[in-house]
């Protein structure tokens, strides 16, 4: 099912696609193939990742220490999830560059939501900016900032998972389902409400959360 709606919100300046039907975002192939990941590789990625900053931080602190660390990192990730959504990939903001920038992040996936290479981020913007996030939080608060950082990657990470759930898996359950049917109305009713992804609760308390099934 393509989202009409907002695919004519961002559609970009000039639009191509690939033998595969997908949208082009770069003329230069090797860059193009950059901003495609499956689940595969998002899957070693990550482990790789995850094994590195959990053995850099284990140890270092008391399990109870660490725990609250890692949950106020959790935390963070899911604020931040929602704000970027909502400000940054849904900006009102005008201009031929930011719209097309704004198609580049974002506006290619509501142009083809479905596109199971391209419902998560990939690791050439990711990965350096956690290892970013996960230097400059060591820098200031040592062990502390560590934990931290674990706890926004593993947020990242099952944001990216149910992202992709969302849209390629029949997901089952009460909380799957609810999962779901929040992000869909994202896609296929409203692109202004139902901003989260995981932290669903943000969109009730900032009142965005979509209240009509109507168009």
């Amino acid at each position: 099912m393509t989202d009409e709606p907002q695919q004519r919100q961002f559609k970009p300046m000039t639009e191509s696609q690939d033998p595969e039907g997908r949208i082009r975002l770069f003329q230069n192939a090797w860059l193009e193939k950059l901003t495609v990941i499956s689940i595969k590789g998002f899957a070693v990625t990550w482990v790789v990742f995850l094994f590195a900053m959990i053995a850099n931080f284990w140890g270092t602190v008391s399990i109870p220490f660490a725990l609250s660390c890692i949950f106020a990192g959790i935390i963070c990730w899911s604020l931040f999830e929602y704000s970027i959504h909502r400000f940054l990939f849904h900006s009102k903001l005008s201009g031929a560059k930011f719209k097309e920038l704004a198609f580049v992040l974002h506006g290619n996936h509501h142009a083809q939501p479905d596109d199971p290479l391209r419902n998560m981020m990939p690791p050439i913007v990711t990965v350096p900016v956690a290892l970013a996030i996960w230097g400059g939080l060591y820098a200031l608060f040592q062990e502390a900032g560590s934990g931290v950082a674990l706890g926004i990657i593993l947020g990242y990470i099952s944001y990216d998972l149910v992202h992709y759930a969302c849209h390629q898996w029949s997901m089952r359950g009460r909380l799957g389902t609810i999962l779901k049917q929040h992000h869909m109305r994202h896609h296929h009713i409203n692109a202004d409400s139902n901003y989260a992804i995981t932290g669903v609760f943000w969109d009730r308390l900032f009142g965005t959360k979509l209240n009509s099934l109507k168009r």
